[in-house]
């Protein structure tokens, strides 16, 4: 299947999760040596594309790869690094199944281009295209779906001294100019994402995710993206690796807040949550 079908086809489920008609799941699939929860895990390129093949048996609705860890303080490696551990993951993937879903998590334009062409369906920015301005006319030119993100600062200073007045209001106005922003560039196809952990205090990430319906007035799809995070484990005093059961109880309040995508580590746990959740809301 070419990158333009593939593109087409994930456009229908978007229009399934602007409706709420249904919930997608990203499973993270970090190929870095120094991301905050499984940092140097995906070593092996044989071992990565079968986790990745796990996830979608799983549940998964989207494959997300990164090159580049967005931890707190994580340094910004180039885009010709980035793409080289990228690269062999998301062929070896699409070789493998070709009508799969995967997202590019990046926020440089060489690298969502290259994604983009070698079959990637979705551009995860988390900086909203600050980082490089050029993003926004690659992703434009595949009239590919985006995920527009809110950070507050960059990955290196996000967590120094965020401050907010009214943080669920302070987003949704950002949500308001940046995707006035992009239909004036013909990009249509948008999920919003608040950006838990991004320039956040602890008490904004639950403002945020107690308010998330806020955003779904909008009219576009919102992900929420809180799995193993450290609003999860400094609150339950633990550590990433015991955030399981931490996330899985904010993953259904987020599904029951608004949130129509759920980007997740642990496909297995999150896709007991969403078929809970239709259960409720079915009955």
């Amino acid at each position: 299947m070419t990158s333009i079908s593939n593109i087409s086809k994930f456009r229908e489920e978007l229009q399934r999760f602007s409706k709420l008609e249904a919930v997608g799941l990203l499973g993270i699939l970090n190929i870095t040596p120094d991301s905050f929860y499984d940092g140097g895990v995906n070593t092996s390129i044989k071992e990565t594309i079968s986790k990745a093949k796990e996830m979608i048996s799983q549940g998964a609705t989207i494959i997300d790869i990164g090159g580049q860890s967005s931890r707190p303080g994580a340094e910004t490696q180039g885009a010709d690094a980035e793409w080289s551990r990228v690269e062999p993951i998301l062929k070896g993937i699409l070789d493998n199944q070709p009508d799969t879903f995967v997202s590019i998590d990046t926020y440089h334009a060489k690298v969502a281009d290259k994604a983009l062409q070698h079959g990637a369906v979705l551009v995860n920015d988390i900086s909203a295209g600050k980082i490089d301005p050029e993003l926004h006319n690659v992703v434009a030119s595949y009239n590919a779906p985006y995920v527009l993100m809110h950070m507050q600062g960059t990955p290196e200073n996000m967590q120094n001294n965020p401050s907010y007045d009214h943080p669920t209001l302070e987003v949704l106005e950002f949500f308001k100019d940046q995707t006035t922003h992009l239909n004036r560039l013909g990009i249509k196809d948008i999920i919003l994402d608040p950006g838990f952990g991004f320039g956040k205090r602890m008490s904004d990430n639950y403002n945020l995710l107690k308010n998330l319906n806020t955003f779904t007035s909008l009219g576009y799809p919102v992900l929420a993206g809180i799995s193993r995070k450290s609003m999860i484990y400094k609150a339950l005093g633990n550590s990433p690796a015991e955030a399981l059961n931490g996330t899985t109880a904010l993953n259904a309040i987020a599904l029951q807040n608004g949130a129509s995508l759920l980007r997740v580590h642990d496909i297995a746990e999150a896709n007991e949550v969403v078929q809970l959740h239709k259960a409720i809301t079915t009955s």
